[in-house]
C-alpha cells in the first residue's frame, strides 16, 4: 500500500503530529467517536438496571453479547479489512452503529423497549465494532511514519481517556436530565461527526491486487501465525486475554454492585468512572516517560501488575470506606491499563509489516477480546449464584495472575523492544536482543 505524505505537512514538520493534517482529522474523529462510546457505555447498563430491572445474569448476557463478535468473526474480519480501504470501514462503521443505537430511544418512546432489543443491538453494534476497531487501529501506521506511531497512539489514548473522564460525568447529567434511553441518542450525533472528520482525510490507500491475493483462509492463518509465532506477542496476548476475561466478569457486575449493593446514585457511578479515566490520562501522558525511564519492555509487566493489584479495591470497598477505596483502585487501574496498552500496541504496530496489520490486529483481538464474553457470562452467573462480593474476590485473583506471563518473561529484563519490520525475522526470534540499562 502506498502512503503519500499528507499534503498539508510542510517540509521539516514531520516531528510534529499536530501539524499533520490527516492525523488531525483522524484524531478529531476518534475523539468525537469515543465520547459517543462513553455515553452509550454508561447509559446502556443503566437502561438495563433501572428501566428494565435486569438481574446479575441478564447483565452478564448483555456484557457477553457486546463482545461476542470478537470471538466469532474477528479473525476473518482482519483479512477482510486488509482487503478494503480502512477509511471507508471507519466511516461506514460509525454511521451504522449510530443508526442501530437510535432504535433504543425510539423503542423507549414507543413503549416497546425490552431486554431482547438491548441484546440484539448490543450484538450487532459489537459486530460492526469488530471491523471498525481493526480498521481504526490499523489505519494510524498508514498515515504517519514509524517513529511517530507511539506519539500518535499516546495522543489517541489521551483523547480516549479525556472522553472517559468527561463522558461518564456528561452521561450522568444526561441520564438525570432526559433518562438513560434518550441519553443513548446523543451517541448518534457524536458518531456522525466522527464519520465526517475521518472522511476528510486526504490519504488514499491502494488495496492489494485482487488477482494475486491469497485465499481468505490463508490470510487468516498468516495473521494468527504472526502473533502466536512471536514469543513476546504470544505472552502479551496471554496476559491481555486473561485480564480481559477477569475485567469483563467484574464489569458485568459493576453497575449492579455500585447502584444496588453499595446504594450509590448514577452520578456517583459516573464520578467513579471519571476518576478511573483521570488515571488513564496520566497513563497516556506518562507512557513515554515511563518507557524511557524503566525501559519499554519493563513497562508492560509494570502496567499489568499495577492493574492486578489495584482491582482488589472492588471487593475491599464492601469492608472499607467505599468511595475512597473505589476511587483509588479505579485511578490506579486507569494508569496501569493505559500504560500497558500504549507500549504494547505501539510495539505491535511497529513490528508488523503493513500489509499484515489488519490481520495481526484482528488476531490479537480474537485472542484477547475473545475471552471477554465468556468472562461476562461467568461473572453474571457466579454473581447470581454465590453473590457479587465473593465473585469479585475470585475475579481479582484471576486478574492478578494474568500478569504472570509478562512478569516471568524476557520483557522484565528488556529496556528496548525489537523494531524489526520483517515478519519472518520477528517470528523466528526466540530471544530478542536486550539492551542493558
Amino acid at each position: 500500500m502506498t502512503k503519500p505524505e499528507s499534503p498539508a505537512v510542510p517540509t521539516g514538520a514531520r516531528t510534529s503530529l499536530l501539524r499533520h493534517r490527516d492525523f488531525r482529522f483522524l484524531w478529531m474523529g476518534d475523539t468525537v467517536s469515543v465520547f459517543g462510546v462513553q455515553f452509550v457505555g454508561f447509559a446502556m447498563p443503566l437502561v438495563a438496571v433501572q428501566v428494565l430491572h435486569a438481574d446479575e445474569f441478564q447483565m452478564g448476557i448483555l456484557g457477553a453479547l457486546e463482545t461476542l463478535a470478537f470471538l466469532l468473526i474477528s479473525l476473518p474480519a482482519g483479512a477482510w479489512v486488509d482487503r478494503w480501504r480502512k477509511k471507508r470501514v471507519i466511516v461506514v462503521g460509525d454511521l451504522s452503529r449510530a443508526a442501530l443505537l437510535l432504535t433504543i430511544p425510539l423503542a423507549f418512546l414507543g413503549g416497546v423497549l425490552s431486554m431482547w432489543q438491548l441484546y440484539v443491538v448490543a450484538f450487532l453494534v459489537g459486530c460492526i465494532t469488530v471491523f471498525f476497531d481493526v480498521a481504526n487501529q490499523s489505519y494510524l501506521p498508514e498515515i504517519v511514519d514509524g517513529p511517530q506511531i507511539a506519539d500518535g497512539n499516546s495522543k489517541l489514548q489521551a483523547s480516549q481517556q479525556t472522553a472517559a473522564v468527561a463522558g461518564p460525568a456528561l452521561g450522568a447529567w444526561l441520564v438525570r436530565a432526559v433518562g438513560s434511553p434518550l441519553a443513548i441518542g446523543v451517541t448518534a450525533v457524536c458518531m456522525a461527526l466522527s464519520s465526517l472528520f475521518v472522511s476528510r482525510i486526504a490519504h488514499e490507500e491502494t488495496p492489494p491486487d485482487k488477482e494475486n491475493r491469497p485465499p481468505l483462509v490463508s490470510q487468516v492463518k498468516e495473521g494468527l501465525a504472526f502473533v502466536v509465532g512471536h514469543p513476546l506477542l504470544r505472552r502479551i496476548a496471554l496476559c491481555t486475554g486473561t485480564s480481559n476475561f477477569a475485567s469483563s466478569a467484574g464489569f458485568a457486575l459493576y453497575v449492579i454492585y455500585v447502584v444496588r449493593t453499595l446504594d450509590f446514585s448514577e452520578v456517583v457511578l459516573g464520578t467513579l468512572w471519571s476518576i478511573a479515566a483521570v488515571g488513564g490520562i496520566l497513563g497516556a501522558l506518562g507512557a513515554g516517560f515511563v518507557a524511557r525511564f524503566v525501559g519499554e519492555g519493563r513497562a508492560i509487566p509494570i502496567g499489568a501488575l499495577l492493574c492486578g493489584v489495584a482491582c482488589f479495591a472492588w471487593p475491599l470497598a464492601s469492608y472499607l470506606a467505599a468511595l475512597p477505596t473505589l476511587y483509588v483502585g479505579g485511578f490506579l487501574i486507569g494508569i496501569g491499563t493505559v500504560l500497558y496498552n500504549v507500549v504494547q500496541v505501539s510495539f505491535r504496530q511497529r513490528l508488523c509489516p503493513k500489509p499484515l496489520l489488519g490481520r495481526m490486529n484482528a488476531s490479537m483481538r480474537f485472542l484477547v477480546w475473545g475471552p471477554m464474553p465468556i468472562g461476562a457470562l461467568v461473572g453474571g452467573f457466579l454473581g447470581r449464584e454465590i453473590g457479587i462480593v465473593p465473585t469479585l474476590w475470585i475475579i481479582c485473583t484471576i486478574w492478578l495472575l494474568a500478569a504472570v506471563p509478562v512478569v516471568f518473561s524476557p520483557l522484565i529484563g528488556m529496556r528496548d523492544l525489537p523494531v524489526h519490520l520483517d515478519a519472518l525475522a520477528a517470528a523466528s526470534a526466540q530471544e530478542p536482543d536486550t539492551t542493558a540499562p
